[in-house]
């Protein structure tokens, strides 16, 4: 080792999903929105203009948090914004959980939570999911530094309804409750409506998912005036200039078309309530997921073996490791005709399984 070696921090990265560069694949594996971005985004793009990227920036991000408290009907200090939910989630952690208490959430869940952890130097705990793979409540309302969990989970689906949101955020009015809601707009209410109720809640969202834009790397958080100016205390000690001009144009853009958002969001939802009816029919078993993608599992083929089945077809979806979800894969909702394919070839290589499996057996 060399001397400078010992002075470096080692950590545990987060592992992110496969990016394939191939011509004709079907990408369901980084849960992205399989339908481009509001039209009124790409005009947004055509009017920026050059000229505007030689000056900084808002560091206020004027533009896009305006847009955004007009559309979720808050104040916008009531608003933060960030390079994606990531990055927003990642100031929350330095910003409130500093008590020296280990922070909580669940032991299946979003695999950035703990990196995060270990990174910033919080303890953290995670209680276990049930054995349907739902947050027990309970295990929240002891002594802690603090809760942060997705609503729906990730990489279950599963969402929590907001009565029960409540109860945690009851029982912890001492510490920040993180609620990450990445996948809201494809299940249910937001915990923004609690927000007036619970000053110390914080709402994080992004506009990879529902809005079509993970590769714009846009997040925001809703919170109380407070929590904010928190929040971007810790943003300005680190960079003023977060948010690039193109993210805060082609942002307030995608939000001002609500139309063209709740068609979207009405068509993926639609395909994934088909997509979990033909799963089920051909012998998956999974979550009843309420975010756009679905976590299953067959009930006679490897998870791993499926996976690389698909994968030789160009078709990608996720397959986690680890205890209790090494047999599930994640699979992405995308276009009706995607989902077709995706089905078609499950189809045959079952079929073709079971075939095999009797021989073998007989």
């Amino acid at each position: 080792m060399k001397n400078w070696e010992a002075n470096i921090r080692r950590v545990t990265p987060y592992t992110p999903g496969e990016q394939p560069r191939e011509p004709r694949m079907i990408k369901l594996n980084t849960n992205e929105n399989p339908y481009p971005p509001s039209p009124a985004v790409e005009q947004a793009a055509k009017e920026l203009g050059a000229d505007r990227l030689r000056l900084y920036p808002d560091p206020a991000s004027s533009v896009l948090t305006e847009a955004l408290a007009g559309f979720y009907r808050r104040k916008p200090e009531e608003i933060f914004v960030g390079v994606g939910s990531d990055d927003v989630l990642a100031m929350a952690f330095q910003t409130f959980f500093q008590s020296g208490k280990p922070i909580l959430f669940p032991d299946i869940t979003y695999s950035f939570y703990p990196v995060w952890a270990e990174l910033f130097r919080i303890p953290w705990k995670s209680p276990a999911l049930d054995s349907e793979f739902r947050i027990v409540k309970e295990d929240y309302f002891g002594e802690n530094g603090g809760i942060v969990f997705p609503n729906p989970n990730a990489p279950t689906g599963i969402y929590m309804e907001l009565s029960e949101v409540e109860e945690i955020l009851q029982k912890n009015r001492d510490v920040i409750v993180i609620v990450d809601e990445a996948y809201v707009d494809f299940a249910g209410p937001s915990a923004i409506e609690l927000v007036d109720r619970y000053d110390n809640l914080l709402v994080v969202q992004t506009f990879s998912k529902s809005r079509s834009m993970a590769g714009m790397r846009i997040g925001f958080a809703v919170g109380n005036p407070e929590l904010i100016r928190y929040l971007n205390d810790v943003k300005y000690s680190f960079n003023s200039y977060t948010m690039s001009q193109a993210a805060l144009e082609l942002g307030a853009a995608a939000v001002g078309d609500e139309t063209y958002f709740r068609e979207t969001l009405g068509k993926i939802i639609r395909v994934r309530e088909e997509t979990k009816r033909e799963l089920s029919a051909l012998g998956f078993v999974f979550p009843d997921s309420r975010a756009n993608f679905i976590f299953a599992s067959h009930e006679s083929c490897p998870a791993e073996e499926l996976f690389e089945a698909l994968k030789a077809e160009h078709i990608y979806v996720r397959h986690f490791h680890g205890p209790r979800i090494g047999n599930y894969l994640r699979i992405t909702i995308g276009t009706e005709e995607q989902m077709a394919a995706l089905l078609a070839f499950l189809r045959d290589y079952l079929k073709e399984h079971s075939g095999k499996r009797r021989k073998t057996d007989s």
